[in-house]
């Protein structure tokens, strides 16, 4: 089976990541994969070290917005872009495409239509409440070849809204999974990471994502700056970049915030990171203080490394994390609510040490490559089956377009 992946952005966050991680592991004997995003990032060189061939293609630009001027600029992005990758899926005349978000799934709806093939919509993101997302919901109904995968029950829901009957069984949760190879618990590693980075005898608080107010950064400083009062021999990893340009500013505010509440020399801004699963280890708590997580990688990432984990009870992250079990779930948007946690865990090693074996048991029995793997090829499998007969014609005419 061919299968075409696209992704509209050649920049590398959680979702590239989950891309790369299927794109290593499909079965190569079963399934021949080429690669179409733009080659202005690292998502193509990452693809092409894992031996999978890609293809150039331009970034989308495109948000939500109503502003008569900005929509018609991203219309005319779409209209680029749709041609260009039309193109593409005739030439490669692949059995499924795979557009790994909301963005690259209407892209691809439009470049295949009439041509017969099935789009594989992978949802990472939660749709906001917004005309354009009713648009989106009826474009993912009108193409009846297509199918979703949304990464987490919260995704899918907010994805289908009012329209989840018209949908039937097209929609699907496959939840992300974790490198065990990568992530995993490592004394040694996690003593050379501390001392690297002059930790010893610290307890160690880490944010691992993107610099986005959406993740929670800033509230996460204030609470360090009253916990850290009480509790002197503490230090927060802030780990990751901001990825759009307006987030530059908000990564700028989280430095002067550090200054301004006297804490600078205490919080370390790490910037991004090739050595996430080492920073992992080096932890003795993760905290995601996102106001809104569509799954939370970075939680079973920690689970996995054997670190304890305190996060928000939103979204994806509330059906991975059972409070007091495999985890700490705190109020979202709550600052009481933060301080508190981090209080409790940082002043109970029991506790941290107790959630965190619970975690590194959940993260085995829930959230393996393989498990993931597994129901990924199922819904490949399932989609060309479904199809029958009129995919192997729509191969065919794919492929006579290609000859002329």
């Amino acid at each position: 089976m061919k299968i075409l992946f696209y992704n509209h952005t050649g920049k590398v966050s959680g979702a590239e990541r989950v891309l790369l991680m299927i794109l290593a592991g499909l079965d190569r004997g079963r399934f021949d994969t080429v690669m179409l995003c733009p080659a202005d990032g690292q998502l193509s060189l990452m693809a092409e070290r894992a031996g999978v061939r890609t293809e150039g293609i331009q970034s989308l630009d495109a948000r939500f917005t109503m502003r008569p001027d900005r929509l018609a600029k991203y219309v005319a992005s779409f209209a680029r872009l749709i041609r260009a990758a039309r193109a593409v899926v005739i030439h490669e005349a692949p059995d499924v495409v795979h557009a790994n978000s909301v963005r690259a799934a209407l892209v691809m709806s439009a470049a295949t239509l009439g041509l017969g093939l099935p789009v594989i919509w992978h949802v990472h993101d939660l749709l906001p409440r917004h005309p354009l997302s009713s648009f989106i919901r009826l474009v993912a109904c009108i193409f009846r070849n297509n199918r979703v995968i949304g990464v987490s029950q919260a995704v899918v829901q907010r994805f289908e809204g009012r329209l989840r009957r018209f949908f039937r069984r097209r929609v699907t949760t496959i939840h992300n999974a974790v490198d065990k190879q990568r992530f995993r618990p490592d004394p040694q590693s996690r003593n050379e990471t501390r001392r690297e980075l002059g930790l010893e005898g610290k307890i160690v608080i880490g944010i691992v994502g993107q610099l986005t107010p959406r993740k929670g950064q800033l509230e996460l400083i204030e609470a360090f700056g009253e916990m850290s009062r009480s509790v002197p021999d503490t230090v927060l990893l802030v780990v990751g970049e901001p990825i759009f340009n307006r987030d530059e500013e908000y990564a700028t505010t989280l430095e002067r915030e550090a200054q301004r509440l006297g804490v600078a020399n205490r919080i370390r801004f790490l910037g991004a990171r090739e050595d996430v699963p080492g920073i992992m280890r080096a932890l003795d708590l993760l905290v995601v203080n996102s106001s809104l997580e569509p799954f939370g990688l970075t939680v079973i990432e920690a689970m996995a490394s054997g670190t304890p984990v305190l996060a928000t009870a939103v979204d994806g992250i509330s059906e991975i994390v059972r409070h007091g079990e495999n985890g700490w779930l705190i109020e979202a948007r709550e600052r009481r609510s933060l301080v508190e946690g981090l209080f409790t865990l940082v002043r109970d090693r029991q506790l941290r040490v107790a959630l965190a074996e619970s975690g590194g048991r959940d993260v085995i029995a829930h959230f393996s490559v393989q498990r993931f793997l597994n129901e990924i090829e199922a819904v490949y499998r399932d989609t060309r089956a479904r199809l029958g007969q009129s995919a192997a014609h729509a191969r065919k005419l794919r492929t006579e377009l290609s000859v002329d």
